[in-house]
């Protein structure tokens, strides 16, 4: 398949941000879908008791799901073109370690963490219609609730410290397992915020070569 994607070098690692192809964002979401009726299914694949956030409901990826749609492609070309473009090696390892949807609602937040593995990433299937405003008007500032922020280091001259990302249907971004993020509450909506996120591992000499 033919990437639409964009590579950041905000801070100290990069991000890659990617399209998610619309066909899978569509099988996606209705296999959600389907879960969210199945509860059964639903108690089967709760992975809510294995992450941070305090939100609705998390639950795993089947295998199934993600080769049909065609998710663990798009994931394992995705982070090659990533990988390949900062280090200028080839990996020839990709190997899925879990992949889950994240419901979440108003209040709902994910505290600041980080993944296992040696890649990660985060992507939305739905969003809001309004994620809400502040409370007291704040000038020449964004509200931030519902989004993604990325967090490395501490700010310094020349160097920010996080890179905040506003939800968008079918944009998905690769960082590194060990960069800190987290996911502000949002209010003023009954809607679902729906994401998508991975850790996978690659090859051992090009994830620990320091050179």
């Amino acid at each position: 398949m033919k990437l639409e994607y964009q590579f950041i070098k905000h801070f100290g690692p990069s991000v890659f941000k990617v399209k998610i192809p619309e066909n899978i964002v569509k099988d996606l979401n209705n296999y959600v879908d389907k879960i969210i009726l199945d509860n059964k299914k639903q108690k089967e694949l709760n992975y809510g008791d294995r992450l941070v956030g305090d939100v609705a409901q998390e639950f795993k990826l089947e295998k199934e799901i993600m080769e049909k749609s065609g998710w663990i492609n798009f994931l394992a070309q995705s982070a090659s073109t990533w990988i390949e473009l900062q280090t200028e090696k080839k990996i020839t390892k990709f190997e899925l370690i879990e992949s889950w949807i994240v419901r979440q609602f108003k209040n709902e937040y994910n505290p600041i963490h980080w993944h296992s593995g040696h890649l990660s990433g985060a992507g939305f299937l739905k969003i809001p219609s309004s994620f809400g405003n502040f409370l007291q008007k704040k000038n020449s500032m964004d509200y931030p609730g519902g989004s993604l922020e990325l967090i490395h280091g501490s700010k310094a001259f020349l160097s920010n410290a996080k890179y905040r990302i506003t939800p968008k249907v079918g944009d998905f971004y690769f960082f590194p397992n060990y960069l800190m993020h987290t996911v502000y509450p949002f209010k003023n909506s009954e809607d679902e915020r729906r994401s998508i996120s991975f850790n996978a591992k690659i090859n051992d000499e090009i994830y620990n070569d320091y050179s």
